[in-house]
C-alpha cells in the first residue's frame, strides 16, 4: 500500500495493463527481469512528483528528456508482469490534450507556445520511428470514466482503509485478467448498441477494447483509484461500488428494465459528481 505523502498529488485515476514477461522482445525483457528482482520500486507518487518538478524550471520540461525505464510489477498466477510507466509517451500524449483541459490564457502560462510547439516536433519526429507504440497506463483527472467499470467486477474489488497522517494511504482498485475485461467489454457494447444511440459511452468503451486488444491475452487490468481516494471522505469511499452499479445499469438495458438502468446510472452521477465538483472549488 502506498505510504501517505506530505505532498498533495493530483487527483488521478489509472487503468493499466500488466504484461508477462514473454511478451517484450528479449533485449527489453532482460532489463524487466532485472527490474522486477530489485527489492523497492518508486511508486506512481514519485513519477508525479518527477513530472510536476520539471515544470518548474525556466522554460519549463513539458514531458522527460529520456524515457522511464520504471515499471509498476505483479505476479499474476507466479507469473511475473510489468507495466512500463513509459512517463514521456504518456507526456506527449497528454500535452496533445491539454488545450481541451485548460484556457489559452493559463495554458500559456503554465507551458509557453514555443515549449509546446518544440514538444509537439519532438513527439511527431519520434512517432514516425515508432508508429506502433502505445502506453501501458491510461489515466483521467476527477474522475473514473464509467467505461473503466465496465472491465472489472465488483467480486474483483480491493479496498484498504489506510492508517492516517504519516502512515499508509487509502487504496481501492480492481484486478481482472486481461481475457475477462475483453469479454465484458464485448458483452457491453453489445448490450449498449442495441439499447442506446452512438454516444461517448460507446465510443469511449470502444476505444478502451482497441486498446486492451494490443496486450498479450494472459495480461492482467487494473483499475486503481490512485489519488482520488484522497477526495472522498472514508466512509464514502468504503461504500463506493461503482463497477457494481455499473453492471446492474447494463444488465437492466439488456433485460429492457428502464427504470432500473436508470437508478442506477442515477448513482453513478450524482457520486461522481460530487468528485468532479471539487475540481473548481477553492
Amino acid at each position: 500500500m502506498p505510504k501517505v505523502s506530505a505532498v498533495i498529488v493530483p487527483y488521478t485515476s489509472y487503468l493499466r495493463v500488466y504484461e508477462p514477461l514473454a511478451a517484450f522482445p528479449e533485449s527489453e525483457r532482460a532489463h524487466w527481469t532485472r527490474y522486477a528482482r530489485r527489492p523497492e520500486r518508486p511508486s506512481y507518487q514519485d513519477e508525479l512528483r518527477r513530472s510536476l518538478a520539471d515544470l518548474l524550471p525556466t522554460p519549463p520540461i513539458p514531458v522527460p528528456v529520456h524515457e522511464s525505464g520504471d515499471a509498476f510489477v505483479a505476479e499474476v498466477d507466479g507469473v511475473v508482469c510489468v507495466c512500463p510507466w513509459r512517463t514521456r509517451l504518456r507526456g506527449w500524449q497528454a500535452l496533445d490534450e491539454l488545450g481541451e483541459e485548460l484556457p489559452a490564457s493559463v495554458l500559456d502560462a503554465v507551458l509557453p507556445p514555443l515549449v509546446r510547439r518544440q514538444a509537439a516536433l519532438d513527439y511527431e519526429r519520434w512517432l514516425a520511428r515508432n508508429p506502433d507504440a502505445r502506453p501501458w497506463i491510461r489515466t483521467s483527472t476527477w474522475q473514473v470514466p464509467l467505461n473503466w467499470f465496465v472491465l472489472v467486477t465488483d467480486e474483483e474489488r480491493e479496498y484498504e482503509k489506510g492508517t492516517g497522517p504519516g502512515g499508509t494511504a487509502p487504496l481501492l482498485r480492481y484486478r481482472t485478467p486481461m481475457v475477462q475485461a475483453r469479454r465484458r467489454t464485448a458483452r457491453a457494447l453489445r448490450t449498449l448498441r442495441d439499447a442506446l444511440d452512438e454516444g461517448p459511452l460507446i465510443e469511449g468503451l470502444v476505444d478502451v477494447g482497441r486498446w486492451l486488444e494490443e496486450f498479450h491475452p494472459r495480461s492482467l487490468v487494473e483499475l486503481d483509484y490512485g489519488g482520488l481516494v484522497h477526495t472522498l471522505p472514508a466512509g464514502q469511499l468504503e461504500d463506493d461500488h461503482s463497477a457494481a452499479d455499473v453492471a446492474e445499469g447494463i444488465e437492466a438495458l439488456r433485460t429492457g428494465d428502464g427504470p432500473a438502468a436508470g437508478e442506477a446510472y442515477g448513482r453513478l452521477v450524482e457520486r461522481w459528481r460530487s468528485v468532479r465538483d471539487r475540481r473548481s472549488s477553492n
